[in-house]
């Protein structure tokens, strides 16, 4: 059984760390303690990892975020994987930094990644992690906020949130996503 993990992201040096690219860095945290290396592959960089019997493909995609939906729809044709075994890791502004919440479906909240996949795939009908990022910016300052490093602060606790991170998409691919949200999105 193949599962399709999106973390959405922009590429290049100047976006590394920054809060809209938590999709890339909770891969990276995930693809490390699974001992796998991305590499560099059509529409992004992948990596596979496997567990129990089940084939993560790893994604990283390197249309910049706001075209995420052509690489995403890309590896699910290529890799003949169903929508329901989609997970894309997302950072998000309504909530507090460091909160996890997984959805089966929902909208895009005005998010440009998530609005161009539905876009590209036709449906808002796939599972999200969404990673706080909180909102901590002034009026009419919300890409420069996005588009900055994590404080020192957040970063304190960083790892422990990437771990938890991890988790819920081991828990996605072994459990399924009900049993994932009624166990990690009570905390």
């Amino acid at each position: 059984m193949k599962y399709l993990i999106v973390g959405l992201g922009n590429i290049g040096p100047e976006y590394q760390n920054t809060r809209h690219n938590i999709g890339f860095m909770i891969l990276d945290a995930f693809a490390k303690t699974s001992n796998v290396i991305f590499r560099d592959q059509r529409y992004g960089a992948g990596a596979t990892v496997s567990l129990k019997g089940r084939q993560l493909i790893l994604l990283k995609p390197a249309t910049f975020m706001n075209l995420s939906g052509l690489a995403v729809r890309y590896y699910l044709q290529k890799e003949k994987i169903p929508l329901e075994n989609m997970l894309v890791l997302v950072d998000d502004l309504a909530l507090p930094f460091g909160t996890l919440r997984l959805k089966s479906k929902g909208s895009d909240a005005g998010h440009n990644g998530l609005k161009n996949i539905a876009a590209i795939l036709g449906t808002e009908d796939y599972a999200r992690l969404r990673f706080g990022i909180g909102s901590n910016f002034p009026r009419g300052h919300q890409v420069e906020y996005v588009l900055s490093p994590f404080d020192e602060e957040d970063l304190k606790t960083m790892p422990e949130r990437l771990t938890t991170a991890g988790d819920i998409i081991k828990s996605f691919c072994l459990a399924g996503i009900d049993i994932t949200m009624n166990q990690f999105n009570k905390k």
